[in-house]
């Protein structure tokens, strides 16, 4: 067989990225749904996955959605991080990592086990649960234990591993134990970055990457990641904060509910 002429090369190259990329219909839907969820990053620092994964669930394998999330939340909260960095809490930080680490382990591992309809249909009760315990929870009134950080450093790696979020374990956490906002916002911003680099070097050990396709889609959706990302921080709600919360807590329960009965 004779040798591809090298002028045919990227063209051959560009092609097999072209091909690997979603339908445009399915491409419209999944920027739509990530504009949307990066427009909740913004604001609130976490929630990517609860909002975009049940619309992205009809145009990928779930499988597929954590991975990619990775990369997506990984640039976007390190976005955060860079212009900020000076307000984290550092004495925090180190107290989550170790044990974000140790729960993004086990949850990698039962990411990359489990049957993909049992995970689809555990994402919907997570979804949901999440949805009620936001809606109807209580609040912390006293100022928790630092030794509360390994369980929910842990459980916060382990949902963020299975499911894409766990950002809201690490919020419930700061909020209970920082005073001020600016804190508590690149705090989370750092948690959330490191989790997901976390995530990512699993699934890139364990060849989860590999997949052009997947890569290619990640790529594709990157302006709809900027787009919500400005959005989040430049549009100004008529809402107050905790109406936003509430109404975005009933898209989020809507979502899960529809995910369920999928499945």
């Amino acid at each position: 067989m004779l040798p591809m002429p090298l002028h045919l090369v990227p063209d051959t190259i560009l092609g097999s990225l072209l091909a690997a990329l979603p339908s445009p219909g399915h491409w419209a839907l999944m920027s739509a749904a990530l504009v949307v969820a990066y427009v909740i990053f913004g604001i609130a620092g976490f929630g990517t996955a609860l909002v975009a994964s049940p619309v992205l669930a009809y145009a990928l394998p779930v499988a597929q959605i954590v991975p990619m999330l990775a990369l997506l939340d990984f640039g976007a909260a390190s976005g955060n991080v860079m212009r900020n960095a000076r307000a984290a809490d550092v004495a925090e930080l180190r107290r989550l990592l170790p044990s974000i680490v140790a729960g993004s382990l086990v949850g990698g591992a039962l990411l990359l086990t489990l049957k993909p309809d049992i995970l689809l249909r555990a994402l919907g009760w997570f979804v949901c649960a999440y949805a009620l315990f936001s809606l109807a929870g209580p609040k912390a009134k006293s100022r928790l234990s630092q030794a509360w950080a390994i369980p929910f450093g842990a459980l916060g790696g382990l949902f963020g591993a299975m499911f894409g979020s766990g950002g809201f374990l690490f919020a419930i956490y700061l909020t209970s134990r920082l005073e001020r906002v600016e804190a508590m916002r690149i705090t989370q911003s750092t948690l959330i970055g490191f989790s997901t680099l976390v995530r990512a070097m699993l699934f890139l050990i364990a060849g989860v990457y590999a997949n052009v396709s997947m890569l290619a889609t990640a790529a594709s959706l990157v302006p709809a990641m900027i787009a919500g990302m400005w959005l989040g921080k430049h549009v100004t709600l008529r809402l107050s904060r905790q109406q936003f919360v509430r109404l975005v807590n009933i898209v989020v329960l809507a979502a899960g509910i529809a995910l369920l009965l999928r499945t």
